[in-house]
């Protein structure tokens, strides 16, 4: 199973996510003069048949580029590339949120590769899942199965957690099967971990450890406040700070996986950080939390909105937000169309503005997204140019380097195709078979360069 590792004060180690048995914040079930103490297993009855424990298995393949010497021994037919499989298998946890259609969330990092994916079920049953879609960058992935009788958590409206409040992991820690643990939430709308590529998590001591991605932290009522998706681990164990993707964000994701079979993500059109206290200083204000905006793109939803470089956002949709991050994840996880609500501070007066969210282009691909457009892009950073796709940077002893491409150059072409961006040409490519001629522009000059 893939394990994901950040550095915070230590390494933040993102595996599948799991609760070892820790000392209960709620009184053990005992009798004292004829009265029962307070306990958890009355909800925990209702709530642990809709965490569910999750099997993968899959063969991660790399490719590397055979050398120039090899193939000058063994002639042109000598393969251009060797291709090595290794196959894996991984254990996480995943949540029942519908019980008629069999729809269960776990981690996009739980599943990711994976060629079968089988679902334990907590009366024992396994059956084979299907993958409906999944989002890296906020490390959602959506599965179906097909089963009778199967119980389905209420989803909380996480954005009335507080800081304080009561929480219950549940989940399958290192295979051992159904484990909880409990603690409160210590934290809210943490980011900037280097965990996701959007986070806004809700922080918990509730014990969790590797195995555990996927499951389930619920509230009291045993309400679904977020899906346990990180620990801060610098042995390796827990040691009382765990991350969980906020219930309203995974609803969000969920719907338009449902709807689209993928996500696609809205747009607000700033750019910006987090306000400090230098900048409240400076600006002459008693707010010190918010998105501080430093750029409003031309005619982006926020341009619709009259938003202003300089302003101060401190709410979405009526809700408070403590940071720029904690904006970009919220924006970032409401589908494209949405109509959001923001409360901005301008000039130290509080306004009210209301935008409707711009759809999600790609205009980069990293070096390690480039792979997948063609193998022999591999290294180079691609990015949307008004005249083509750039090449932003070339990986020293790539493929795409081997290839002969440089920073700098500019796909214009694909044999007699014409280039305008990264959808292009990931189309183009992909239509493809054997030997292709990219018509690059570089410098003042056209040339061709093939890559096979």
């Amino acid at each position: 199973m893939k394990t994901k590792l950040s550095l915070l004060s230590a390494a933040v180690l993102s595996a599948s996510l799991t609760l070892m048995p820790a000392v209960s914040h709620a009184a053990i079930p005992l009798a004292v003069d004829g009265q029962q103490l307070p306990s958890l297993a009355p909800m925990l009855e209702k709530t642990t048949p809709a965490v569910v424990a999750v099997a993968v298995s899959g063969t991660h393949v790399s490719k590397q580029r055979v050398p120039d010497a090899f193939r000058y021994f063994f002639g042109p037919n000598a393969p251009q590339e060797q291709v090595q499989e290794r196959p894996f298998r991984g254990l996480g946890s995943g949540v029942i949120i519908d019980a008629d259609e069999g729809y269960i969330v776990t981690n996009n990092h739980v599943i990711e590769g994976a060629d079968e994916i089988k679902i334990g079920l907590h009366d024992g049953r396994e059956v084979e899942a299907k993958l409906i879609g999944a989002d890296a960058e906020s490390d959602i992935a959506l599965l179906q199965i097909k089963a009778k009788n199967l119980v389905a958590v209420k989803r909380a409206d996480s954005d009335e957690l507080r800081v304080g409040d009561f929480a219950v992991a549940i989940g399958n820690p290192f295979g051992l099967g159904q484990t909880v643990t409990s603690g409160i939430v210590s934290a809210m709308g943490r980011s900037g971990l280097g965990i996701e590529m959007l986070e806004n998590f809700i922080q918990t001591d509730a014990a969790i450890n590797s195995g555990n991605s996927g499951g389930a932290l619920v509230n009291l009522n045993g309400d679904l406040i977020g899906i346990n998706t990180a620990i801060v681990a610098p042995n390796g164990g827990n040691v009382g700070i765990g991350f969980a993707i906020p219930a309203n964000m995974v609803n969000n994701l969920v719907e338009q996986i449902i709807e689209h079979g993928e996500v696609r993500r809205g747009v607000l059109g700033v750019t910006g950080q987090d306000l400090t206290a230098e900048l409240a200083e400076g600006f002459g204000i008693d707010t010190q939390h918010g998105g501080f905006v430093n750029e409003v793109m031309p005619d982006s939803a926020a341009d619709d909105a009259g938003i202003k470089s300089g302003d101060i956002i401190v709410s979405v949709n009526g809700r408070s937000i403590k940071s720029f991050q904690e904006l970009r994840a919220k924006i970032a996880t409401m589908g494209a169309g949405a109509k959001v609500e923001l409360s901005l501070i301008r000039d130290g007066d509080k306004e009210t503005v209301s935008a409707t969210l711009g759809e999600a282009s790609q205009s980069s691909e990293s070096a390690a997204g480039a792979a997948d457009i063609h193998p022999m892009l591999a290294g180079a950073t691609l990015e949307n140019n008004s005249k083509g796709v750039e090449i932003s940077e070339v990986a020293q002893g790539s493929p795409a380097a081997a290839s002969g491409l440089q920073s700098g150059d500019i796909i214009v072409g694909v044999n007699r195709t014409k280039i305008d961006d990264l959808k292009s040409l990931r189309a183009e490519l992909k239509e493809q078979q054997g030997a292709v001629a990219l018509k690059l522009r570089r410098g003042n000059s056209n040339l061709y360069l093939v890559l096979r």
